[in-house]
């Protein structure tokens, strides 16, 4: 069954394999997504960053977990795991119905650490205090930076509980045994905000590390304030459609923008202090919008 959210893509003969498999089942596991060697270059870009990090405070983000953010800037190379072609291609086919396009919610590094205790289960979108179950609100990555068991608490993932939005009401106990996620590094697991998971209890001896990467609806307010952990400095140096996601793009209708234009403006050598404002609609609200201005105009004209 295709969540009704989903009916128009159910059609579509260019659907992705990726897209197809989230809207199926809720999640994906991708294997040899990327070379070891791309994620071995991210380890050492992050250096000591796991070590000096203070643990987490508060019993959903862990306090036998560290997490650190704005990666774009503190492991150069996961530029390529945020930009992957088929993952965004995904993102894009999954969010594309209700905006223009998605944005970076969060990019983070994770270490959970031995004795950690299962993580409460949860959908990500929940932290969004909007209606759920007529859209999707977001779409979530994890790459492990070293393998994912069960025994060190690879990710459970309750399939299929994208469904239907009267699960979110169910017990965790009614919905049956979660597959757990394991992978080796290269490989990345793909899920729907929608979609009930937890990270699991680490019973080894050694930390499980990895990173988190979520794209949601381009005009949502993000987990992570792009605006505040990367400068129109930095984004100057990023291939442009990461700029475009971390924040430099508008959504119509004229949402996020910067003294009336698209932020891109900012990415310019020479930003005048003296833009005009410019509409940006969608093609549908651009005809409404002119049909009234020719309106307006020719009952004004008709009295002259």
């Amino acid at each position: 069954m295709i969540p009704e959210r989903f009916a128009h893509l159910a059609e579509r003969d260019d659907l992705d394999p990726l897209s197809a498999q989230l809207i199926d089942q809720g999640y994906a596991i991708l294997r040899g997504a990327v070379p070891p060697a791309t994620i071995e270059a991210i380890k050492a870009e992050m250096g000591d960053r796991f070590e000096r990090t203070p643990f987490s405070v508060g019993a959903f983000h862990g306090e036998w977990t560290k997490r650190f953010h704005g990666l774009l800037k503190r492991a150069p190379t996961s530029q390529d795991l945020v930009m992957h072609a088929e993952i965004i291609r995904a993102a894009r086919t999954i969010l594309g119905k209700w905006c223009d396009f998605p944005q970076l919610n969060l990019s983070q590094g994770l270490s959970i650490y031995p004795g950690a205790p299962a993580q409460i289960p949860h959908r990500d979108q929940t932290m969004w205090p909007a209606p759920k179950g007529d859209m999707e609100f977001s779409f979530n990555v994890m790459w492990p930076l070293d393998d994912f068991t069960e025994r060190n608490g690879a990710t459970k993932v309750w399939p299929n509980t994208h469904h239907e939005h009267d699960k979110y009401k169910m017990s965790v106990a009614d919905l049956g045994e979660p597959l757990v996620a394991e992978m080796k590094r290269g490989d990345v697991f793909v899920f729907l905000g929608s979609v009930l998971h937890a990270a699991g209890s680490n019973r080894s001896a050694l930390p499980r590390r990895g990173i988190i990467v979520s794209y949601s609806l381009g005009w949502l307010r993000t987990y992570e304030n792009q605006n505040l952990t990367y400068t129109a400095d930095f984004a100057r140096t990023l291939d442009p459609e990461l700029a475009a996601m971390i924040g430099y793009r508008w959504q119509r209708p004229n949402l996020g923008t910067y003294d009336g234009q698209c932020p891109s403006v900012l990415l310019q050598d020479d930003v005048s202090d003296y833009l005009p404002t410019v509409d940006s609609f969608t093609p549908a609200q651009k005809v409404i919008v002119d049909a009234h201005l020719e309106k307006e105009l020719a009952e004004a004209h008709a009295g002259d």
